[in-house]
C-alpha cells in the first residue's frame, strides 16, 4: 500500500497548499492503481505532522510513504535526498537518479529547507529507521499553474509507479 501525505497552507497570502492540490487532482482523476490512502492537509506544525505521519504510518504499514510539501520558490518537483536535525543526517534508501530518469521537470534536492518539510522528513525516515524496512521519500511540489499541472503530475505518478514497482520487488527478495 502507498501513503501520500500533504500540507495545509501555513501563509496569510496562501489560498491552497501546491502539494495537496497535487494530491486531490490525482484522488479526483483515480490515476493510482495500487491501493492508496491520502493523509491530506496536515498541519503545518512542528509536533502535529510528525505525530499524525507516523501514527498513520503505524496503523497502516503502508510498503511506500510519500510526504509532499510545497516549495513556493522552486519552479520543478523536486525530491529530497535527507532530513537533517542539528548535526544528524539521515538520508532515504531510494537511488533517486534512477528514480528520477525519464523525468521531464523533476530534480534532485539535498536541502529540504529549515522548516516542517525538512522535520518531517527528519522525523519520519528516525521512525522507520528504528522499526522497519519501508520506503519514504519528500517530495516538494512547486506551486500549480495551467502551464505546469500537467508536468508535474506526470512525473509524480512515474516517481509513485518506480517506488511501488521497487517496494513490491524488495518484499519478494
Amino acid at each position: 500500500m502507498l501513503l501520500l501525505t500533504s500540507f495545509d497552507p501555513w501563509q496569510p497570502h496562501q489560498r491552497s497548499n501546491s502539494s495537496d492540490d497535487l494530491l486531490t487532482e490525482i484522488s479526483q482523476r483515480d490515476l493510482i492503481a495500487q491501493p492508496c490512502h491520502f493523509l491530506r492537509k496536515i498541519r503545518v506544525d512542528f509536533q502535529t505532522a510528525p505525530k499524525e505521519v507516523i501514527s498513520t504510518i503505524d496503523r497502516l504499514q503502508p510498503d511506500v510513504t510519500i510526504c509532499c510539501g510545497m516549495a513556493e520558490s522552486r519552479q520543478v518537483l523536486t525530491v529530497e535526498s535527507n532530513g537533517k536535525f542539528q548535526r544528524s543526517v539521515l538520508h532515504t534508501s531510494i537511488d533517486l537518479a534512477a528514480l528520477i530518469e525519464g523525468t521531464i521537470a523533476t530534480q534532485i534536492s539535498h536541502d529540504a529547507g529549515n522548516f516542517v518539510c525538512n522535520h518531517l522528513y527528519y522525523s519520519v525516515l528516525s521512525h522507520l529507521q528504528k522499526t522497519q524496512s519501508r520506503v519514504c521519500l519528500f517530495v516538494h511540489v512547486p506551486v500549480l499553474s495551467e502551464r505546469n499541472l500537467d508536468t508535474v503530475m506526470r512525473d509524480f505518478l512515474m516517481i509513485v509507479r518506480k517506488l511501488d514497482r521497487e517496494s513490491v520487488t524488495d518484499t519478494t527478495d
